[in-house]
């Protein structure tokens, strides 16, 4: 008999589900008067916060909503998708955040699949709303988000409610009710769908909440920090600091859409310490004029995700004062898995050594107990050798419950122990994770496998280029040959033939673009290149 197991069962006393919506509360009971949240000339204690919070679930449940509901929120980063984050799962409801650029079939689709009863919407969204509630199979309730701060003539009313007035039907003294069992879901995030329709991915408040206490302690984000939400609040619930930033009495400042010069002026007004940010974002920081750089009295803490940024783009942000770390996640790991952790024995490196370093995905998180590149064939681990290619594959609490009402797809995704990420990698010999493609966006010339990044990384050296992205276009002799599309640098000249030229110089033969276009790139609402629409351009290009 194990004496550890007799008499020491769990109890109210000792075991309490774990859930990020206890930060909130403590900071309410801590910081009762201390800035939390602010938008435009709207600021709100963590007391006004608390009640706003309490009030609409109250309202929610007032109206219906209780245990295993959803509610979407389609929405820009406002207070009220902040709220949102603490007042749906309150009441033991599901949130469901939607990306705003998505198409009203799409948002259709996850509105019949979700099976949402509640729907929170910002007016600007109307056109889209509109056109996806016509082939809704049953009508959720309404909730206009009313910004007097967005622009009032791309405005219409779409619901029968006001959120402002939805909120003053509930009562502040709502008493709402942990979850039973952390595995209980607290949101549901849907994929990009660019192969068919989206995926809901599924979160549980136990990874929440570690995500959220992980994040803090990756970043070494300190008490009290000033936190600009540039990342969509949608994007992986905002990449998971909608939760974090209570637990550290940080307050939140609302940026509605992408403003370069709206952000150098923020900053500089609540004394920024951290954002996040695409790798797009970042290219835009980096390439502003200089009317609208303001110099920073601070320096300010970057988080970067999705592609990996060239090296050049951690040499122009740490020129402008920002410090930036790439971490790398999914939307099936509540977020950020790996980060590039520093180590002190890199600073005697020289500066393009120390910004190709910062460029790998890095090692895992505290919060997350494994990410290896393994070989999905054999499911061993690869060489540490920096060449030897496999997949990212991880395991952990921060994995998600599953896809929602599908069976067959989470059993695939988490075969053999593991997540499947798709994602292709090498392990270096200090263990840091080198992402090298999407297994998709490998192209193979001739029998060779090519990496799109280790191309684009070349291409976003030239002064001319912005922004560069490639893709695998049909060759009749070879299968597959590179084809790149870039963005220019504004008033800078180059031709084709002269990239080409710059690529020969440092690539291999087969690896250099056969053909380059000038174009405007296809992006998500966070900044990601849309290769697949990249793609299609890439088959009628000669």
């Amino acid at each position: 008999m194990n004496n550890y197991e007799t008499h020491l069962d769990k109890n109210d006393a000792n075991f309490i589900p774990l859930t990020p919506l206890s930060f909130l509360e403590r900071a309410k009971d801590i910081y009762p008067n201390y800035e939390a949240l602010v938008y435009e000339t709207r600021s709100y204690s963590w007391t006004d916060v608390y009640k706003r919070c309490t009030k609409f679930a109250s309202a929610l449940e007032k109206a219906g909503i209780g245990l295993g509901d959803t509610v979407s929120v389609m929405a820009f980063n406002t207070p009220e998708i902040f709220e949102a984050h603490y007042s749906v799962p309150m009441t033991g409801a599901v949130l469901n955040t939607i990306n705003v650029r998505l198409d009203a079939k799409t948002v259709s689709y996850i509105l019949n699949h979700s099976e949402a009863k509640v729907f929170i919407v910002d007016r600007q969204l109307h056109s889209i709303i509109e056109k996806a509630l016509e082939t809704v199979e049953k009508k959720p309730i309404i909730i206009d988000v009313q910004d007097e701060f967005a622009d009032q003539k791309l405005l219409k009313k779409i619901g029968e409610r006001e959120y402002e007035e939805f909120l003053n039907t509930g009562d502040e003294n709502y008493i709402w009710q942990r979850p039973k069992d952390e595995w209980q879901a607290i949101s549901l995030n849907y994929t990009s769908g660019t192969t068919g329709n989206p995926k809901g991915v599924v979160y549980h408040h136990r990874g929440s909440y570690l995500m959220s206490t992980g994040s803090a302690v990756a970043w070494n984000m300190p008490n009290r920090l000033n936190f600009l939400t540039v990342v969509p609040m949608f994007h992986c619930n905002g990449w998971g600091y909608p939760w974090t930033i209570p637990m550290l009495n940080g307050k939140t400042v609302c940026l509605r859409a992408i403003d370069i010069k709206k952000i150098f002026e923020l900053i500089k007004k609540h004394k920024i310490t951290h954002f996040g940010g695409a790798p797009i974002v970042l290219n835009m920081i980096t390439g502003a004029s200089l009317s609208e750089q303001k110099k920073l009295d601070n320096k300010v803490h970057v988080l970067t995700a999705g592609a990996p940024p060239p090296s050049i783009i951690f040499k122009k942000m740490r020129a402008l004062g920002f410090e930036v770390m790439h971490v790398y996640g999914l939307t099936e790991t509540y977020g950020h898995v790996t980060q590039c952790a520093w180590n002190d024995e890199w600073n005697s490196l020289d500066e393009d050594k120390q910004n190709e370093i910062k460029a790998r995905q890095g090692v895992r998180y505290p919060n997350t107990e494994d990410v290896k590149v393994i070989d999905p064939e054999t499911m061993k681990p690869v060489p540490k050798d920096g060449k030897s290619m496999g997949e990212i594959m991880i395991r952990g609490n921060v994995v998600m419950k599953g896809y929602f009402k599908d069976k067959e797809a989470t059993t695939k995704s988490m075969a053999n122990g593991w997540f499947h990420s798709g994602d292709l990698a090498v392990m270096h010999p200090d263990g840091y994770i080198k992402i090298q493609d999407r297994s998709k966006d490998i192209i193979i010339s001739g029998g060779e496998n090519i990496s799109s990044i280790e191309i684009e990384n070349t291409l976003a050296k030239h002064p001319a280029v912005s922004i560069a992205a490639v893709v695998a276009k049909s060759d009749e002799k070879w299968g597959e040959v590179p084809c790149a599309f870039i963005e220019k640098v504004k008033d800078i000249e180059v031709s084709e033939k002269e990239l080409i030229s710059f690529c020969k110089e440092t690539l291999a033969g087969f690896k250099v673009p056969k053909k380059i276009s000038f174009r405007e790139l296809p992006k998500t609402s966070t900044g990601k290149i849309q290769k697949f629409e990249l793609r299609k351009i890439a088959k009628e290009l000669n």
